[in-house]
């Protein structure tokens, strides 16, 4: 037998870096696989994956990976990507008006890239503005590197656009750069044009990078056209993140990518310096590259289909929360997140729990992603089918009735 001393000693510490690593969305679902373990159906709410409920993916994607592999693809890629891929998604790039590419590559998802280019930038000590409410990728990876997330808030009374006085007023002389994700997530909100064009000036007179997050770019829902920050601004550094999981339908083949555009002196270490990384893990998903040229230049009829459910959905949702004490929601634009705003007396993370034990339903608490002080909200997809939602939506409401609000 081992003694106790003994398995004290045996005991193996998780890095100390992990400390301030926390990821909401994924975390909050530990409560619910326990009540799954004890025979109670979710509701699941929680996380963006359109293939959970009646979203497929397109099946001229799923041949092109077929035919991959039936054809011996199964080795490494190149590390950089496959040329013809990325020759697909230059071309992408500058349909959008993105001008000065200096590199293109395929990651495994955007978390990857994410990963990637803030490890490429960053030193310890450093920080990055984030906006907040924030997708919590980006605050994970850089608590992981020692790095600090500087939160610029988002203005819900202006649809949750970004505050460029408080942008402003949190840059200093250990800022590197200035994330942008658009669409929002968790708000589904859209920055206008003159947003964005002012967020490019304060890059352009700091010498920052600019990091866009533009994963949702497809999934506008009313219509307005979606500007690619990188287009608007060809002398400043900037990182466009994109990738087939949510407009294409395909999460779990982790095909995601990076656009780096803007001066090519200025870049060429930081270029260099992601390729090193690149290089340093072997290459991507080699299959699933195969899939990139047929959905950026194949048929995109799905996605009318897609944009159609998500609007109706949409707009079921803020039905809803303008009906239901309690609550007031921003409407969404694009994505399909909702991020509602809840008028209680306790925590939003208290909320959640006590709505998942209660009512089965799993959203996520705002606190998750950042907000400002004082403030609760939750996040939700409106991802189910209108019969679905609405079964949920009454779960909710009965659960803020007999919270008393």
């Amino acid at each position: 037998m081992v003694d106790t001393e003994t398995t004290r000693q045996l005991r193996v510490a998780a890095a100390t870096r992990l400390e301030r690593v926390r990821y909401a969305i994924r975390d909050v679902a530990v409560v619910a696989e326990q009540l799954v373990r004890e025979g109670k159906q979710i509701l699941p709410l929680n996380v963006g994956d359109p293939l959970k409920f009646d979203f497929r993916t397109p099946p001229h994607l799923v041949e092109a990976v077929a035919r991959a592999m039936r054809d011996g693809y199964d080795g490494y890629a190149p590390s950089a990507g496959l040329e013809d891929a990325l020759e697909a998604i230059r071309s992408e790039a500058e349909r959008k008006g993105i001008r000065n590419i200096q590199s293109v590559f395929v990651t495994q998802g955007v978390s990857e890239a994410v990963d990637l280019c803030l490890t490429a930038l960053v030193n310890p000590g450093e920080n990055v503005l984030t906006p907040c409410p924030e997708y919590p990728l980006y605050s994970a990876v850089l608590a992981k590197l020692g790095a600090e997330p500087n939160p610029y808030h988002l203005d819900e009374s202006l649809g949750w656009e970004p505050d460029l006085d408080d942008m402003a007023a949190r840059i200093n002389t250990r800022t590197r750069a200035i994330v942008v994700i658009h669409p929002n997530n968790p708000t589904g909100a859209l920055c206008s044009r003159s947003t964005l064009e002012a967020i490019i000036e304060l890059a352009r007179r700091h010498h920052l990078v600019l990091l866009a997050d533009e994963i949702y770019d497809k999934l506008i829902l009313d219509g307005q056209p979606h500007v690619s920050l990188a287009s608007l601004a060809s002398d400043v550094p900037v990182v466009t993140f994109n990738g087939l999981s949510k407009a294409y339908l395909v999460p779990g083949w982790r095909v995601g990518w990076g656009i780096v555009s803007g001066p090519a002196d200025a870049l060429a270490p930081y270029v260099e310096g992601i390729h090193k990384l690149l290089r340093a893990r072997l290459s991507g998903n080699h299959p699933a590259q195969y899939a990139i040229r047929p959905a950026l230049e194949g048929p995109q009829d799905h996605l009318t289909e897609v944009v159609r459910k998500l609007r109706a959905r949409r707009d079921l949702t803020m039905q809803w929360c303008e009906s239901t004490p309690g609550l007031s929601c921003v409407r969404p634009t694009g994505a399909f997140y909702a991020f509602p705003r809840l008028h209680i007396s306790g925590s939003d993370e208290e909320f959640v729990r006590r709505l998942l034990i209660e009512k089965q339903v799993l959203v996520v608490h705002g606190s998750g992603f950042g907000q400002k002080p004082g403030t609760r909200h939750f996040r939700m997809v409106f991802l189910p089918d209108e019969a679905t939602l609405t079964r949920a939506f009454q779960s909710i409401a009965e659960f803020l009735r007999a919270s008393g609000c």
